[in-house]
């Protein structure tokens, strides 16, 4: 997901000394990366959640919870968010022929509907 976040037009890689960043240009706001892992059943239940709409997604989320990441599982979650919620991006995977394989392509959101995806972690 690194180079899909990293070839976008609204998004800057600032490196230094020790540190690289991706900062997100409209706003100059730098952009954090969450790994979260969850179990068979709880992943099923994430890959579902992203194939709705933002907004029924944020509807089943304040109805039925968050999926509830493990410590070790067979989902892989890439979560990129902009420190000021205005920029969104993920990536889900599941791990079989040992290799994570994606489930979807990256996606990114922008707006309101990062508070919708947000609301994941």
């Amino acid at each position: 997901m690194a180079a899909a976040i990293s070839s976008r037009s609204d998004i800057i890689i600032k490196k230094s000394w020790f540190t690289t960043k991706a900062v997100y240009t409209p706003t100059q706001s730098v952009v954090k990366v969450h790994v979260l892992e969850y179990n068979p059943t709880e992943g099923s239940r994430l890959e579902h959640l992203l194939s709705l709409s933002p907004s029924k997604m944020a509807a089943e989320l304040r109805q039925k919870g968050k999926p509830v990441p493990a410590a070790i599982g067979n989902y892989r979650l890439e979560l990129c968010l902009s420190e000021d919620g205005r920029f969104g991006a993920l990536q889900l995977f599941r791990f079989g022929d040992l290799r994570n394989n994606p489930i979807c392509e990256p996606r990114f959101y922008a707006g309101e509907d990062v508070q919708c995806i947000a609301q994941i972690l």
